[in-house]
């Protein structure tokens, strides 16, 4: 940082400094206001000007530095001043105070974010070109964060002095008269009689309304502009067009067809998407055979005779193809032509904000329109770009159930759900499989101690695993394949037969035609949505991988529901996505599952809590089952039942969690699960446990002691004296 950066944070620190020790946050309060209303409203109308001058000075400084206080001074500009002079004192105030903070932001931290995040930044600043005076306006309007927030964000971007200044001083003009008019009417109580005067409660009223107005105004001109310069069609083939026929895609025709709209689903390649043909429901087939496999290894375990593992790998990869065409017809296009979608077969790119072109797969093209659009074209494999990688020609979870034979020697490239799931698998299966993840831990999304026992099995099972090891550089030599890694400033070779790349996943926009319809991708490849799923449009909507954040099919059908519904009834009721309580499940052995907050993310955001866990090795059916191994671990409020997240580790892991994502859902602690019978001997259990562990630590000692004297009263021995046991003779 240069010398000036440092004269400038300096200079500040000593202001910040300064405010506080003398009391600053003290003084601008309501209550110290009214006790000095009198003696300072003398003192103003004897010395006005000095007075306004002052007040704007010390508001600038307030705001330039985002101290506390600017509302309480908005509203005293009224009291003091009245509407006239306190608005044009309060508007000049805060502009110039939010451009000084603003011009602070910019100078302190622009160029340091340009170098380190020169991409993003640049893809921020067109996107500020483009629509920042807008989206700046109704920021303003409809503060979503703090206006000092505001100050700080905007002078990171590229936006003009002049045009930040303008519309800000428009923007906040609505917002500043209502709460200057707010402190004239407070300014003016002089008895209890004035509380209840009706401009007093009018001037409240508005103070009250103003964010509802002011959202709908907001929303009306941002329509209004979205949709200028388009040609709205004067009627429509369809009520809803759905591009991708995954899970997002087939949960959004599926419902609109279940309320009688006429919808259109497109979907170019085999329906059901990702999940049916390449995603979960060939890898969890490659689980069980994998599964089987060490079952049989260590037959052992069960009392019976441990066997050598003999299997053609075709053989168990024509399973996974039968598994998938047996369920294949749930998403098949004959399915859905029956529940009333039309099924077309082609791709489809934008015309415009209701209208598609659609190219079908026998070489016709059409136009169609409706009155809304769900863009849920799903996402794929991402292939870093490594040098020689691609020489390699790399398997990913898209191409790897092409496999006929089975690799001796796997290379996985990634430590997250995707990559641990098939390196397990196929250790099981008999490849020696090294695995190389750069971070200093598998599953990172997960608390440490689930990652370690993970860990362990893997390495129980012959998985190599390579942790903070980076893949540099893929060759050929001597005709062998090789990577190299870097681990620790030294250089790692690792020879392989086949690589699998799982270290990420990339959203499917390519030939969607977005940018005709003014839609940029986010730096993560997937599509800005709001929170009612609407992509820019109010009538164009995303959801699935396509729209994050969420990598998950049951995240994806969640999504549609949105979608499809404030696609078909936005214009009378719209509903905002609740991501509040999204389970999800990793299928190594052990399995993990996880819903609502991990241990690490409480700790990042504040949150206090406390662990209450359960080893599933004290399971009687665990035992039974040799399964005997993992925990459940419950995060709860210090002194409350509520569950603010669970994990549980081990075998059926993602049924067990199913009890603690409807209880998070519906707002049952773990007291409910604890009084809920369930049948003996059952994994579900040990949720049951569990609870009766939170219930354990949290018994009254002191109402126990005092139930311990009445028993003991009760027996007639005072509570205190030993129980004599009596001799017995016989004869």
């Amino acid at each position: 940082m240069t010398l000036k950066k440092w004269i400038l944070v300096a200079l500040i620190a000593a202001v910040v400094t300064g405010f506080i020790a003398s009391g600053g946050s003290e003084l601008l309060t309501l209550e110290n206001l009214k006790e000095n209303q009198q003696s300072l409203g003398n003192w103003i109308d004897q010395n006005l000007l000095v007075a306004v001058l002052g007040f704007v000075a010390v508001y600038i400084v307030v705001t330039a530095l985002s101290l506390p206080g600017a509302t309480i001074m908005t509203l005293a500009g009224g009291a003091f001043f009245g509407n006239l002079y306190g608005l044009a004192a309060v508007s000049i105030a805060s502009t110039i105070g939010a451009s000084l903070a603003f011009l602070e932001a910019r100078f302190l931290m622009r160029d340091t974010l340009r170098k380190r995040y020169g991409e993003t930044v640049a893809k921020m600043d067109r996107g500020i070109e483009k629509d920042g005076a807008f989206y700046l306006a109704t920021l303003r309007l409809v503060p979503v964060f703090p206006f000092f927030l505001i100050n700080l964000a905007m002078g990171l971007t590229a936006m003009k002095l002049r045009t930040y200044a303008l519309v800000s001083w428009i923007a906040m003009l609505p917002g500043t008269f209502v709460y200057v008019n707010a402190g004239t009417q407070l300014g003016q109580i002089q008895s209890t009689g004035d509380i209840v005067s009706a401009d007093l409660v009018l001037s409240f009223a508005l103070l009250g309304l103003f964010p509802l107005i002011a959202k709908f105004v907001v929303g009306f001109i941002r329509r209004r502009k979205v949709y200028a310069g388009w040609q709205k069609p004067g009627h429509f083939d369809y009520n809803l067009l759905v591009i991708g026929g995954g899970s997002a895609g087939l949960v959004s025709a599926y419902i609109a067809a279940a309320v009688k709209a006429k919808v259109a689903l497109i979907e170019k390649h085999k329906m059901g998407g990702d999940c049916l043909n390449t995603g979960c429901v060939p890898s969890k087939a490659l689980i069980r055979s994998a599964k089987a496999a060490d079952t049989l290894r260590h037959a052992n375990r069960y009392g019976l005779e441990s066997v050598p593992v003999k299997g053609s790998f075709k053989t168990i990869m024509n399973r996974v193809k039968d598994v998938i065409a047996k369920v294949e017809p749930h998403d098949s296009p004959e399915r859905y032509r029956k529940l009333g979608v039309d099924c077309i077969a082609g791709e489809a790119s934008f015309v415009s904000p209701w209208e598609l072109e659609v190219r079908h797969n026998d070489g016709r093209t059409e136009r169609l329109t409706a009155r809304s659009i769900v863009v849920a074209t799903g996402g794929k494999p991402a292939v870093p770009p490594i040098p020689g990688l691609n020489d390699m020609q790399p398997l990913t979870s898209d191409n790897l159930w092409e496999l006929e034979e089975q690799p001796e020697r796997l290379l996985v490239l990634g430590g997250g759900p995707i990559g641990s799931e098939l390196a397990h698998a196929f250790a099981r299966l008999g490849s020696k499989v090294t695995q190389v993840e750069m971070g200093e831990r598998i599953l990172a999304r997960e608390d440490e101690d689930v990652s370690e026992l993970v860990l362990k099995q893997f390495q129980a099972d012959g998985v190599d695993v390579r942790l903070k090891h980076s893949a540099a550089e893929f060759r050929i030599e001597e005709g062998e394949k090789v990577a190299y890694c870097e681990h620790d400033g030294e250089r790692v070779r690792i020879p392989f037969d086949q690589v699998l790349v799982a270290v990420g996943r990339a959203a499917n926009t390519a030939g969607l035609n977005l940018e005709r319809i003014g839609v940029d991708t986010l730096p993560n490849g997937t599509v800005p949505v709001e929170e009612d799923m609407s992509l820019r449009y109010p009538n164009v909507f995303a959801c699935g991988d396509v729209a994050g954040p969420y990598q998950f099919t049951h995240a994806a059908a969640h999504q549609a529901w949105y979608a499809a519904v404030n696609g078909l009834f936005g214009q009378f009721k719209r509903f905002t996505v609740d991501y509040r309580v999204m389970p999800w499940v990793t299928f190594t052995s052990p399995e993990v599952a996880r819903v609502g907050l991990s241990e690490a993310e409480a700790k990042a955001q504040g949150v206090a809590y406390e662990v209450t866990r359960y080893g599933i090795d004290d399971l009687d059916r665990a035992i039974a089952e040799s399964e005997d191994h993992g925990f459940i671990k419950v995060l709860t409020p210090p002194g409350k039942d509520k569950i603010l997240g669970a994990v549980v580790v081990g075998t059926h892991a993602g049924e067990i969690l199913a009890e603690f994502t409807l209880a998070m859902k519906h707002g049952l602690g773990l007291n409910k699960i604890l009084g809920t019978i369930h049948p003996y001997p059952t994994w579900n259990e040990s949720a049951k446990y569990a609870a009766g562990e939170w219930k354990r630590a949290h018994a009254p000692e002191g109402i126990l002691k005092l139930l311990e004297k009445l028993h003991g009263w009760r027996r007639g021995r005072g509570g205190n004296e030993p129980t004599k046991q009596k001799e017995v003779t016989t004869s």
